[in-house]
C-alpha cells in the first residue's frame, strides 16, 4: 500500500479567485492553466498500520499547522473512499523554489492525490482524481490533468473537476516559459478567502465567463498572441481584486514591475512575449522557442534568477524504484 507520484506546477492563464466553499475548495468561477516542466513535485505515500498518527515531511521538514490540515483533508477523503483507517507516511520533494508564486501547492496536492489513490487501490480517471486534489488546492485539480487544463466550477465533484483542453500542437511543443524568480512570502489562501469582499470582485465575475470562452478558442486555434495576451491582462485583473480586498494585499516587488516593463519593451521590438503573475511577486514570461534565449537574458538582466520551462504533462505514477523512502 505504497505509491509514488510526480506532478508539475501550474501557471494560471485565466485564474480563479475566491472560494465559495472553504472545505471543498469550490471556486466561484472556472479557470484555465498550463503545467510547467520539468519543474515538479515528487511524493511517496504509504498506508502503514503500525503508525499511530500520520507523518508528513516536505523538503525535509515536518509539516504542521494549516499545511497539515490541508494534507489531512485530502488523505481523509481517500481513506473514506477506500474504506481504510491506516495512518500514512508521506514524503515530498520539490525541484523548484516554493512559496514564491510558482504553483507548488498545485503540484504538491496533485502528486499527493495521485499517490494516495494508487496506494489505496482506487481505480479513478484523472478528472476523478482532480476532485480529490482540489480539496487541498483548487489549482491542483488542473495539475492532475496536466498541459492546458480547465477547472469548471460547480456545487459538487460531478461538476467541479478538471479536464484537459485539446490545443494546437505548436502550443504544446513551442511555448517556453521564462520564470523570473522574485522571492517574497505570500498568503495565497488568505487572499482567496477575502477575494469576494473586494468591490472589484463582482466586476471580475461579470467578465470571466467571456474570458474563459475566448481563451479556450485561442488555445484550440493556436493563437499564441491572443491566449497569452489574455493571460497578461487577467494577471492585472487578479491583482486589482487582491489589492482592493480588506487586507489590501500587494504582492508585487520592484523587480516584478521591472520585468513587466522589460517584457513590454521587447514586445515593442516585435518579440512575441507576455508576462503572467499568479498570487505572488515572481513572474512567468511566456514566449516561443525561437525567442527564449533573448527573453531569458533580458529577464535575468532585471537582477533575478531565471529558469526556462516548457509545457508539462499530467500527474503520473512512478516506478517503485523512484520512491523517496
Amino acid at each position: 500500500m505504497k505509491a509514488t507520484a510526480r506532478a508539475h506546477p501550474i501557471e494560471g492563464l485565466v485564474k480563479y479567485h475566491g472560494m465559495r466553499d472553504h472545505d471543498l475548495r469550490l471556486p466561484y468561477h472556472d479557470s484555465i492553466s498550463l503545467c510547467t516542466a520539468p519543474s515538479n513535485t515528487t511524493t511517496t505515500v504509504e498506508f502503514d498500520p503500525a503508525l499511530d498518527a500520520d507523518e508528513y515531511v516536505v523538503d525535509g521538514d515536518a509539516v504542521d499547522g494549516r499545511g497539515a490540515e490541508r494534507i489531512r483533508a485530502v488523505t481523509d477523503h481517500v481513506r473514506d473512499r477506500a474504506g481504510l483507517d491506516h495512518r500514512i507516511r508521506l514524503e515530498s520533494e520539490n525541484s523548484f523554489p516554493t512559496n514564491i508564486g510558482f504553483g507548488s501547492s498545485a503540484s504538491g496536492f496533485a502528486a499527493l492525490a495521485m499517490a494516495l489513490c494508487s496506494a489505496a487501490g482506487l481505480d479513478l480517471s484523472r478528472p476523478e482524481v482532480s476532485t480529490i486534489a482540489r480539496r487541498g488546492s483548487a489549482s491542483a485539480a488542473r495539475a492532475v490533468t496536466g498541459a492546458y487544463s480547465h477547472l469548471r466550477t460547480g456545487a459538487d465533484d460531478v461538476d467541479c473537476r478538471s479536464e484537459r483542453i485539446d490545443v494546437a500542437d505548436h502550443l504544446e511543443e513551442d511555448v517556453r516559459i521564462v520564470a523570473g524568480m522574485v522571492p517574497s512570502y505570500k498568503e495565497t489562501e488568505a487572499a482567496h478567502e477575502e477575494a469576494a469582499e473586494s468591490h472589484m470582485f463582482e466586476g471580475r465575475l461579470a467578465h470571466i465567463h467571456e474570458q474563459i470562452a475566448a481563451e479556450r478558442a485561442e488555445l484550440r486555434d493556436g493563437d499564441f498572441e491572443g491566449a497569452f495576451e489574455r493571460a497578461e491582462h487577467d494577471s492585472l485583473s487578479l491583482a486589482a481584486t487582491t489589492m482592493t480586498g480588506p487586507a489590501g494585499w500587494v504582492y508585487w516587488q520592484p523587480r516584478t514591475i521591472e520585468i513587466f516593463n522589460a517584457v513590454r519593451e521587447l514586445r515593442e521590438e516585435g518579440v512575441p512575449v507576455y508576462f503572467s503573475v499568479d498570487t505572488g511577486a515572481s513572474v512567468y514570461v511566456n514566449t516561443t522557442v525561437d525567442h527564449v534565449d533573448r527573453v531569458e537574458s533580458v529577464v535575468a538582466d532585471c537582477g533575478v534568477d531565471t529558469r526556462v520551462w516548457e509545457v508539462g504533462g499530467p500527474a503520473e505514477i512512478l516506478d517503485e524504484s523512484e520512491a523517496l523512502f
